[in-house]
């Protein structure tokens, strides 16, 4: 039986969560029905150590992501793959305007956010004209289905739902090797956030809360990089908060993690936020802010964490109070996540959806 060919696109594989998507479905696609290719526009990124052998990868040498079609239509042209499969937003919307020149192809589009919170630039957006070209565009959501059909009228028999996977023997030879974090203090609660440093993520807000925690014998570890980092180091500044730690990013994020006594989501909106399924897989109890992206699908209230409103910053904060004086079963937060969002359950979704548009 002839092997099903996939190029997967992407502009690296930077430890992102649409590059570890990626990188999961393209370890694990059975070789016995698919021969799965990652073409990057540029190849570097910590997965790529992480990647199998057998999936071959293709460099187009781009930086820019608006200089990356002409080369990307090319090696499409060239090598005639049997499905396309683009997992990044911009390169999606550029790519929906050539797919009918490639009848023999299939295009699958995967969503990484909540579009019209996300896509704000009129160039880019007038893209979405066209997005109705892809065969499948999977949405990682309930709140990402919604949003395309809504407002980018996209036809609602094209999206495929399909929640992120963990993968928990890759969390698992992480954490055997993991140590408390020499900065978690023993007569303190340690409390961790993990994300870009960005406006979206919502860390102004969390910094709001935590300057009302200041007589709390509580530390935040804040974990990752991005352009707000000076705006974020200075708000700690003025707001004199002496227990938030900002650790930039980490090889090994799971050790903070496993260690923490609460995982807090700040973001304003998600796509389907791995690090919450993350925490959850390291036994980790989660408060996460009321935000569009498939949180209230992830979260099962009291079991493996809570909701709250963290523009209400004395709420969020009583709430944390609150969160930190109960204690929960580490074993049923795993189990929370592992029994809906577990690597091979996810990927038969995947290959499904595959199989289903070559028939």
């Amino acid at each position: 039986m002839k092997k099903i060919s996939v190029i997967f696109i992407l502009p690296d594989l930077e430890t992102g969560g649409a590059e570890r998507i990626v990188t999961t479905i393209a370890n694990h696609l059975s070789r016995d029905r698919f021969e799965p290719k990652i073409l990057l526009l540029r190849k570097q990124g910590g997965y790529l150590s992480l990647l199998k052998e057998d999936v071959e990868i293709i460099d187009v040498k781009t930086e820019r992501i608006r200089h990356s079609l002409k080369p990307i239509l090319r090696e499409i042209y060239r090598r005639k793959p049997d499905i396309v499969f683009s997992g990044f937003g911009e390169v999606n919307a550029y790519l929906s305007l050539f797919i009918k020149i490639f009848p023999k192809t299939k295009f699958i589009a995967r969503e990484t956010n909540v579009v019209s919170e996300h896509v704000t630039r009129k160039e880019i957006k007038f893209f979405y004209n066209f997005y109705n070209n892809y065969q499948r565009i999977i949405a990682q959501s309930d709140d990402m289905k919604k949003d395309l059909i809504t407002h980018f009228n996209i036809k609602k028999h094209k999206i495929v739902k399909i929640n992120n996977p963990v993968d928990f023997d890759f969390i698992d030879a992480k954490l055997k090797t993991s140590v408390r974090p020499e900065s978690f203090r023993h007569n303190y609660k340690n409390i961790v956030a993990i994300g870009n440093l960005s406006a979206r993520k919502g860390f102004d807000n969390l910094l709001k809360v935590f300057s009302r925690l200041k007589n709390e014998n509580i530390l935040l570890h804040i974990l990752g990089d991005g352009k707000d980092r000076e705006m974020l180091h200075q708000m700690k500044d003025f707001l004199g908060l002496d227990q938030v730690i900002f650790h930039g990013k980490q090889e090994n994020p799971y050790q903070f993690l496993k260690h923490a006594d609460l995982f807090i989501l700040s973001s304003r909106y998600e796509g389907f936020p791995n690090v919450l399924l993350e925490a959850g897989a390291c036994g980790t109890y989660s408060l996460a802010n009321n935000c569009p992206g498939g949180i209230n699908e992830i979260i099962q209230d009291g079991i493996n964490g809570e909701i709250a409103d963290i523009e209400n910053h004395e709420g969020f904060a009583q709430k944390i109070i609150e969160v930190l004086h109960q204690s929960y079963e580490r074993d049923s937060i795993r189990n929370s996540i592992q029994s809906r969002f577990s690597k091979n359950i996810i990927l038969n979704e995947y290959e499904k959806v595959l199989l289903d548009l070559m028939k």
